[in-house]
């Protein structure tokens, strides 16, 4: 029996720090709720891990490029509407005007309505979307993943000639009502050929927000795998932790005492 080295003592004083260790190490995790504080908790995890927020992230930001895109897209058909209706009537206009019982003068009333319809048109052209022109028939690249890929979403010209060409007709005589009418028809078939256009950006670019939602889940599941704790297990770690540092500690007090039966035999 020794007096100066208490063997006992020091291997319950280590036991109790590994246990008091992994105590704190548990309720770090539960009260973060990620099973890796600490990058040696989990090295290829946290790598791993690390890869799919930096990606996740980017897939956020490519979903709202592409949700922004799908609104300038929805905003430029919603005037194109508008420029439906105005050439409908620029064309009934145009018909009216024919009309042999009409005089001239009547056809100078026909063309009031006819030139303030296409000046409708004509300023049409100049809206824009946050500052990004909606009509000048430039092509814009949508990012549409985490990649940077683009789409190329094809653009629409309100200033192009047939358009133009339309709304600087006439109707002020017969002759020009039927010419109006050729360059009308003209302005609505490419209207026509330019709602589809931007229907198909529409459809693709809501495909592509889809496919990025889906991928989002995915990687975000994937990642919560990795890195997020599980409550249960965990708790059930915290407490046998717990009883382990209450046992280490009971017991190093224990092996503290020991030595003093030594002074029994020197009384």
């Amino acid at each position: 029996m020794v007096i100066n080295t208490n063997i006992s003592a020091q291997s319950s004083a280590r036991l109790l720090a590994e246990s008091s260790a992994l105590l704190s190490k548990s309720l770090a995790r539960l009260s973060s709720g990620s099973k890796i504080v600490s990058p040696e908790d989990d090295v290829a995890g946290l790598a791993v891990s690390m890869r799919f927020d930096a990606q996740i992230n980017r897939i956020n930001a490519a979903s709202t490029n592409v949700a922004n895109a799908i609104s300038f897209s929805q905003t430029q058909d919603g005037f194109l509407q508008k420029v439906s209706k105005a050439l409908d009537r620029m064309s009934e206009l145009a018909i009216l005007a024919q009309d042999v019982t009409k005089t001239d003068t009547d056809r100078a009333l026909y063309q009031k309505e006819f030139a303030a319809l296409g000046a409708y048109i004509n300023d049409l052209a100049t809206k824009d979307f946050n500052g990004v022109s909606l009509f000048n028939g430039a092509a814009l690249n949508v990012t549409t993943d985490s990649d940077g890929n683009t789409f190329s979403m094809t653009g629409v010209d309100l200033g192009a000639t047939v358009y133009t060409d339309a709304t600087g007709a006439s109707v002020a005589t017969t002759t020009d009502a039927v010419t109006a009418l050729t360059k009308v028809k003209a302005a609505i078939e490419q209207l026509a050929t330019d709602r589809a256009t931007i229907g198909s950006n529409i459809a693709r670019l809501t495909k592509y927000s889809e496919q990025l939602g889906v991928l989002r889940d995915n990687l975000t599941a994937a990642n919560s795998r990795i890195k997020d704790v599980d409550v249960a297990e965990e708790s059930t770690r915290f407490a046998r932790y717990n009883i382990l540092v209450q046992a280490g500690t009971a017991m190093l007090a224990q092996a503290n005492a020991n030595p003093q039966t030594a002074l029994r035999l020197l009384a």
